[in-house]
């Protein structure tokens, strides 16, 4: 499956079991449809929890307002609440994650420096291959 939304608050890092980490967030999916006979937009919001699992150093990038693109798949948590009522609610189980958009922040070293790769003009010209 695949969804893409802003992230609503910086992620965090959760350790479980046998030192294993989890990296939890939760974005906003906005949408918008047109009801029947009507001339304006309905806009709709929907909040997914996600879960990442590959590694905890993802954290870092994850902060609020960060466009997102998810690979994943959805899972249902169905629990009980203390006066009995029946209750789910969804995760979304991310295993890759590709960032659109870093939000606008009036500092820029709030933003995590991207390792510069080498281009081929980066490159000595008398290479012996």
């Amino acid at each position: 499956m695949e969804i893409s939304g802003r992230i609503t608050k910086d992620a965090v890092t959760a350790k479980v079991s046998n030192d294993r980490e989890v990296v939890n967030f939760s974005i906003a999916v906005n949408d918008s449809y047109r009801p029947k006979g009507a001339s304006e937009l309905k806009k709709i919001v929907t909040y997914i929890d996600c879960s990442y699992w590959m590694g905890s150093k993802m954290a870092q990038w994850l902060k609020k307002g960060t466009m997102v693109e998810l690979f994943g798949r959805i899972g249902l948590n169905v629990y009980t609440n203390a006066e009995g009522k029946a209750l789910g609610s969804l995760t979304f189980y991310t295993s890759n994650i590709k960032i659109l958009v870093f939000p606008k922040t009036e500092n820029a070293s709030a933003v995590p420096a991207v390792q510069k790769k080498n281009t081929p003009k980066d490159e000595p010209d008398d290479l012996p291959f």
